[in-house]
């Protein structure tokens, strides 16, 4: 059964029910995206490590280590 016939049957049991119908699929997967990333930098953070963003990364793969600039309070 694919998602989509799930879905459908899900939603034609909830009518029949009289509750509300279940979100689509695919719906709210980019949240759950966001939740994973945050919670793997909030548990990089209670580790001892560094959460590190994007941009700090590209600089660190582009600049040189003898050349990376390190700003106060960073």
């Amino acid at each position: 059964m694919s998602v989509h016939q799930q879905y459908a049957l899900d939603t034609y049991r909830a009518a029949q029910r009289g509750e509300p119908a279940p979100p689509a699929p695919g719906l709210h997967d980019w949240a759950a995206v966001r939740e994973l990333r945050d919670y793997r930098r909030f548990e990089a953070v209670l580790a001892g490590r560094p959460a590190r963003g994007r941009i700090r990364l590209a600089l660190a793969r582009l600049l040189p280590a003898g050349r990376r600039h390190r700003a106060a309070g960073c």
